[in-house]
């Protein structure tokens, strides 16, 4: 699928309308193979992932977000790349690079504390700007594979979902019968979820290998945890007259 990608990043950087084209004309493609073959295996992502439209998209969703203004361990924000000498297409041009030549290497998040309004606090990590463009990438290319595994009724944390729509259907069925409504949260999900699980579970999808990176805490320090960069399916499990939203 990438072998008549455009080389030129900083055309696409100028032109970004063109990036987002192919971006979509390829996850449509994606999303509807996942969609067709319940049990396709995608062994060839890794192209996709150093295309470099998908680079171009993943740079402007990383530069839309507000932590664009943050910076992880290396000090770079998107401003400080911006104004660098080659700019935005230099810096893609060479994270392009060194992705195709297996070089790249995630570095540690840069750990903050955040209070809470109980009066604790939460652990924020911050990964590079570098970082994020690659993540963001790999999330442009799983996505619509991923989201083909989905349950319908499935709201938290998915492209062009909102609570709204987890109320409308709460509505919806209550008028059709339905009781009870059940509310659910795993402490520090990140955190305490078994990861080993979540890249099996990944693996009967992708073939391709993941990223992952250490964890930097406010010392600098590496923990041996590892943080996954995509998003998993969840299973497809219905009891009649309950619904998991």
């Amino acid at each position: 699928m990438s072998e008549d990608a455009p080389v030129n990043i900083g055309a696409l950087v100028a032109y970004p309308s063109v990036a987002e084209h192919r971006v979509l004309k390829i996850q449509t493609k994606l999303h509807c193979w996942a969609a067709a073959e319940a049990d396709r295996r995608f062994d060839d992502l890794f192209n996709l992932v150093v295309d470099p439209a998908f680079l171009v998209v993943a740079w402007n969703r990383v530069r839309s977000n507000k932590g664009a203004r943050t910076a992880g361990i290396d000090a770079a924000t998107a401003a400080s790349i911006e104004s660098r000498q080659h700019g935005v297409a230099g810096f893609l041009a060479e994270l392009r690079s060194q992705v195709k030549d297996r070089t790249f290497r995630p570095v540690p998040v840069r750990t903050v504390r955040i209070p809470k309004a109980n009066g604790k606090s939460r652990r924020l990590g911050i990964p590079t700007v570098a970082d994020r463009v690659v993540q963001a990438s790999l999330k442009l290319v799983l996505e619509p594979i991923l989201e083909a595994d989905f349950d319908p009724s499935s709201y938290g944390f998915r492209p062009g979902r909102r609570c709204q729509d987890a109320i409308e259907e709460i509505r919806f069925l209550a008028a059709r019968g339905y009781e009870q409504v059940f509310e659910g949260d795993i402490a520090a999900c990140f955190d305490e979820i078994d990861h080993s699980a979540l890249t099996g579970r990944l693996r009967r999808r992708v073939g391709d290998s993941e990223l992952s990176s250490g964890i930097g805490t406010e010392r600098g320090n590496l923990s041996p945890q590892r943080h996954w960069s995509a998003v998993v399916p969840t299973g497809r499990r219905e009891h009649p007259k309950q619904r998991k939203l």
